[in-house]
């Protein structure tokens, strides 16, 4: 089948949903899609998306920084800046949390493999996957990394990560639990899986709604909140242990978002909400734009 219908929430497995939102593909083809939510558990999904046989034309485009590397433009830009900054914060949380500075490191999802490079500088034994076949040739030419195309993740032995990382990249997963179960398998006992994810419950997903450039439709299949995670986490027999919010997304987004609508000074009215979006977020974490989950298994 050339598109995926959700026929049972993937997080409680209710079968009822009703409409949310409906979202424009603003990167690639500005065709609509729609957003369900599950009226048992509220979990948010893109239903009807492309499946795995076509949805890769929904990311050949040029601008799709995570693929490309582009610089082009004042937003992609500012995204290294920002990325230049965070890359040091994330080695250092990532130490913080499993207790150890060297080790073996899977980062699933890794792009142009920077956060890998990273660690690779670090000491750690740094494994990539990549579904796309440019981000792997970015980061093979570039870096050096070993970095292999998602099949290689069956052939990881077992218990053999001290860390698995997904950096916006759960969202993107088609078959969710089959992912987690692998994921799982190549964790030590006492390894640590850290997800990042655009938060649909954000101060800045509410201000924005159908324009928020998170819901990056159809390329995001699911929309988490703090509360679905958990859900899904504890479905999966995973224990969320530390939560951290990722304050500078909501700039990014907000600028992105600001674009979606066609304003007038997108970046300086993106500047303006990423503020209000940062403060309103503070001390409320599951109103941040972008959540880290430190999960144990």
């Amino acid at each position: 089948m050339p598109h995926h219908f959700t026929t049972s929430c993937p997080v409680c497995n209710h079968r009822k949903f009703k409409a949310f939102l409906t979202c424009t593909d603003f990167y690639a083809t500005s065709e609509t899609f729609d957003i369900k939510r599950c009226v048992n558990c509220d979990f948010l999904f893109t239903q009807n998306f492309p499946s795995e046989s076509i949805i890769g034309k929904y990311y050949e485009v040029q601008d799709y920084i995570s693929h490309s590397d582009t610089k082009k433009g004042i937003v992609n830009y500012l995204y290294h800046l920002a990325r230049r900054y965070m890359l040091k914060r994330k080695a250092n949380f990532v130490e913080k949390v499993c207790g150890s500075k060297e080790g073996s490191l899977l980062d699933f999802g890794c792009g142009t493999g920077y956060f890998l490079y990273t660690m690779h500088k670090r000491g750690w034994k740094s494994i990539g996957v990549e579904k796309s076949s440019k981000g792997r040739e970015f980061a093979i030419r570039e870096f050096g990394l070993q970095v292999n195309d998602t099949s290689f993740l069956s052939s990881i032995a077992d218990e053999s990560c001290e860390v698995v990382t997904l950096w916006h990249v759960l969202e993107h997963i088609e078959d969710l639990e089959g992912l987690l179960t692998q994921l799982k398998r190549v964790l030590k006992p006492n390894g640590t899986l850290i997800l990042a994810l655009p938060n649909s419950a954000s101060y800045d997903a509410n201000h924005y709604r159908e324009y928020w450039a998170a819901y990056d439709v159809p390329r995001h299949l699911w929309h988490f909140t703090t509360k679905t995670i958990s859900l899904l986490c504890e479905k999966n027999k995973l224990e969320v242990v530390c939560q951290k919010g990722m304050p500078l997304d909501a700039f990014y987004i907000s600028i992105l978002s600001e674009k979606n609508k066609d304003s007038k000074f997108a970046f300086l009215r993106g500047i303006y909400i990423g503020f209000l979006a940062y403060f309103a977020s503070r001390k409320d974490i599951s109103k941040q734009s972008s959540v880290i989950y430190v999960l144990k298994k």
